[in-house]
């Protein structure tokens, strides 16, 4: 994947609906868009898909959409969720700490890195020296998730070895998430 920085939607958290909190977020410049919000219905997911998919083209981002239920361009799955066929072009996964990092997938997250805000009591967090070794060791890249609240973060993940990072409460819940975007895209040049 091109991208260094992929966001996790979460529309609960957003200060406003969550296309317009895309919108504003791409003004920071691209990244990939990860449609999470696993609890709208298919249909709404898939329609969410569309719009958002348009949207993010626009600024030169990738639209990946969390556990699809019907064939999609790229996908992200849950550790329990098998590639779908026809594989995806794009086809990505969560791993969390101690699990083993599938060699067909294109990318994955892997979390938690540090304590996270938006889902406590996952973890142990395993720290960038952790991260380090996982990096080194895996057969894709790995987007370090969970706790990357700022660009100080974010470019330590990118020193441990990490292809980038995986955020969602550092711009979903932000008041100014054109900011979070380019404080983030900063550390991970």
């Amino acid at each position: 994947m091109q991208h260094r920085l992929i966001v996790v939607t979460d529309r609960h958290g957003c200060p406003r609906p969550l296309a317009d909190q895309v919108a504003l977020a791409l003004r920071g410049g691209p990244f990939a868009l990860v449609l999470r919000d696993k609890d709208l219905p298919w249909e709404e997911r898939h329609r969410l898909a569309a719009e958002l998919g348009i949207l993010v083209a626009e600024y030169g981002g990738v639209l990946i959409v969390a556990d699809p239920e019907a064939p999609v361009a790229a996908a992200h799955l849950s550790a329990a969720r098998a590639v779908p066929d026809p594989r995806p072009v794009l086809v990505g996964r969560s791993v969390h700490a101690g699990e083993p990092i599938d060699p067909g997938l294109d990318y994955c997250t892997y979390s938690p890195v540090w304590p996270s805000g938006s889902k406590p009591g996952y973890g142990p967090a395993i720290g960038p020296a952790a991260l380090a070794e996982v990096c080194a060791a895996s057969p894709v890249p790995v987007y370090a998730l969970g706790g990357v609240d700022g660009p100080d973060r974010a470019l330590a993940a990118r020193e441990a070895g990490a292809a980038g990072v995986a955020v969602m409460g550092q711009v979903m819940h932000a008041e100014d998430p054109e900011h979070e975007i380019r404080a983030l895209r900063g550390a991970l040049v």
